[in-house]
């Protein structure tokens, strides 16, 4: 698979630093974002496998970005990234793995699962959110870890609404309000993207300028949007990221099927 190239793919490339602006101040605000940037990397034909690992490359300095926009709500959180840390990179690195150990055919396959399962948690976030209040306290710092292990394999396989699954088990045992516990979940995406994009590169899976672009444009967008999430309505953002991702899962189910 040949990168895109500066010369003469450029206004390719100028979309795709659009995208990722999109999807990472989706990702900042309301999870979701590989909904938009991943199909897109697939329509310019590079294969989904690949595709995966340049969108987990390229994403993590937009969450850089967000996360240094979070940087001032830490402090009161902040200490549980010390207990969550060695969960998230093991886990990262077994979910990475698995995806290049399983190959294309199974990966192409689970794409629309994966979607349409990210999809579903995205629309029934609200009600989930109040379960999950109705036992906050009720599980254990353990438990929590073994939650945040689980979650970042799935992150390190593909990630989409990982952002979501890990304030949910937050709630569960962190004191916090949603800004103070998106602050933890941006800083522990970036090291579940950072993580798996380190072996996704060592292993060829990364397309360099196709990545950049995307990167250049994760950058802003996920800067802007931490700094302006308080201005935005995140559940009206969810509920259209969340119908996207439903066509998208039909879409990748019809490529498998036909």
């Amino acid at each position: 698979m040949h990168d895109l190239s500066l010369a003469k793919d450029l206004p390719q490339l100028a979309v795709l630093f659009l995208i990722g602006a999109i999807a990472s101040g989706i990702n900042a605000v309301a999870g979701g974002g590989s909904f938009i940037s991943f199909p897109v990397l697939t329509a310019f034909g590079i294969p989904s496998v690949m595709a995966n690992a340049t969108n987990a490359a390229a994403l993590w300095p937009g969450s850089l970005g967000s996360a240094y926009g979070y940087l001032n709500l830490l402090p009161k959180t902040g200490h549980h990234l010390r207990s969550l840390f060695w969960p998230t990179l093991f886990g990262t690195v077994i979910g990475a793995y698995l995806l290049l150990a399983l190959g294309q055919r199974v990966f192409d396959i689970a794409v629309p699962f994966l979607i349409f399962g990210a999809a579903i948690v995205l629309t029934f976030q609200d009600r989930i959110k109040a379960a999950v209040n109705q036992h906050h306290g009720e599980v254990s710092v353990q438990l929590g870890m073994l939650l945040q292990f689980l979650i970042s394999v799935y992150g390190g396989y593909f990630g989409a609404g990982m952002g979501f699954l890990m304030l949910a088990s937050y709630a569960l045992y962190i004191e916090g309000n949603l800004h103070e516990l998106n602050a933890m979940k941006v800083w522990l995406g970036l090291l579940i993207n950072l993580a798996a994009s380190v072996l996704f590169v060592v292993k060829g899976q990364v397309l360099f300028t196709s990545g950049a672009f995307l990167s250049l444009g994760a950058i802003v967008g996920g800067y802007l949007a931490a700094r302006y999430a308080q201005r935005l309505n995140a559940s009206k953002m969810r509920g259209w990221v969340a119908a996207y991702g439903f066509a998208t899962a039909a879409y990748f189910a019809w490529r498998v099927l036909g």
